[in-house]
């Protein structure tokens, strides 16, 4: 396993731990930079932030255990 393997699998377990925290820190840095700005470029910080949690919506939940299986669902 190389270099950026490690490191890929090391973030992705990051987020799937802390994807809420890495959010709001998104969110967060987002609006200050959008207050120090007066609002200018509120488009852009906008699109860059939506283009940020994809990015973890991607990367998360790769460890995830994946949906029950056997007899739990309603059979019919």
């Amino acid at each position: 396993m190389g270099f950026l393997d490690d490191a890929k699998k090391q973030l992705t377990k990051a987020v799937d731990d802390h994807g809420d925290k890495i959010r709001d820190g998104i969110d967060k840095a987002g609006d200050a930079v959008d207050k120090k700005t007066q609002g200018k470029y509120t488009d852009k910080i906008d699109r860059s932030k939506t283009a940020a949690t994809g990015v973890l919506d991607k990367l998360g939940g790769k460890n995830d255990p994946g949906p029950p299986t056997g007899p739990t669902g309603p059979t019919g």
